[in-house]
């Protein structure tokens, strides 16, 4: 697998997305918030979307440049009707929009529908963590095909319908939670079909309700589990709550509509620390009780305790430094499509294996 430097990812799918009708400016959020997925080590949400993104665009699923639009709004609320816009641009702006409100108001919230895929749900709560906030959001994919079972199921009803929380802290690295509700994310088996490699035990079921580790099962009839193993009734009860809130709550609905069209629904809140207790006393006590979670001592075959997020920090760190390492199949794609529009030699994919 080439190992290519984070920049020049970034330089490739703003280009790909230019030519493929996306506004640069709506080409750069995009490829940041991808780029930083790969950073961050959750390569499901790197730029192995992006020749799926494309597609979306050719088939009208995703929109470049569609309108944004609130469709209701109070003080501390937000309802926003994407237009079928980039689930990245849309879900910032958003994230945005509830930031401001909460710095008056110290609580808001917003839901988000009728947008693309946004990709890594810890992208927006750590925006509000930047801000001194502390950021919740959820999210689902409406009436998209679904990929999860219930438990006790073998069918697909549920979304991987991922949580994520981020703490303000003075910490190196950020504390966050950001979480599938579902043994893995879907992204991840597409991920492993990439890279031709098995899943672990209690990833996917197949199409007869049996345990596999051949992560094409889940396009042939099979399904993710909820998270949680024996206890998965705590993961497809997690994933329950996302749904209504993302899905009912926002007015998608549930089930499968037959288009198959990605249509990622958001609730996301802020709460500002400071209307609580002071954020820099609470900011100093998230460091201290990451000192004192990481100051036990390990388990055996353990390499020690981190605190939520801290991994994350540190594969950026050194891919930063490294460059990020792209599976082949998703290299040869991207080099497809640059070679489809003629930019093949401006982005010098000839001058790499």
């Amino acid at each position: 697998m080439p190992k290519i430097p984070a920049e020049r990812l970034n330089e490739i799918g703003r280009a790909l997305f230019i030519a493929a009708g996306t506004p640069p400016a709506e080409a750069e959020i995009v490829m940041r918030h991808v780029v930083a997925a790969n950073l961050a080590g959750h390569d499901s949400h790197g730029v192995i979307q992006i020749p799926t993104y494309i597609e979306r665009i050719k088939v009208g699923h995703i929109i470049p440049g569609a309108p944004w639009k609130i469709v209701q709004e109070s003080p501390t609320t937000t309802v926003v009707d994407g237009h079928w816009g980039f689930g990245y641009v849309v879900n910032e702006r958003a994230m945005k929009l509830t930031i401001e409100k909460a710095k008056s108001t110290n609580v808001a919230a917003a839901t988000v529908f009728r947008q693309g895929h946004i990709g890594r749900v810890a992208s927006y709560t750590l925006m509000a963590a930047r801000e001194g906030m502390i950021g919740i959001a959820t999210a689902d994919s409406g009436r998209s095909p679904k990929a999860v079972a219930p438990f006790g199921g073998r069918e697909a009803r549920l979304g991987t319908n991922p949580i994520s929380i981020a703490m303000p802290s003075d910490l190196e690295g950020p504390l966050y939670l950001d979480m599938a509700t579902s043994a893995a994310a879907a992204g991840k088996i597409a991920l492993a079909v990439a890279r031709n490699q098995p899943v672990p035990d209690g990833w996917i079921i197949g199409s007869d309700g049996k345990p596999t580790n051949d992560p094409s099962q889940l396009r042939q009839g099979g399904a993710l589990l909820p998270v949680g193993g024996t206890e998965g009734y705590k993961g497809y009860g997690l994933s329950v709550m996302v749904e209504i809130l993302c899905g009912l709550l926002t007015g998608l609905g549930f089930g499968v509509e037959p288009t198959g069209r990605h249509n990622d629904g958001c609730f996301m809140a802020v709460f500002n620390v400071e209307a609580f207790r002071p954020l820099a006393q609470f900011k100093k006590d998230i460091g201290e009780l990451a000192a004192y979670l990481k100051a036990t001592k390990p388990s055996e075959g353990s390499s020690g305790v981190y605190y939520p997020g801290e991994i994350e920090h540190l594969r950026e760190t050194e891919r930063r430094e490294n460059g990020v390492e792209v599976e082949d199949a998703t290299w040869y794609k991207l080099r497809s499509l640059a070679e489809g529009y003629g930019l093949a030699d401006q982005l010098g994919f000839t001058e790499l294996e």
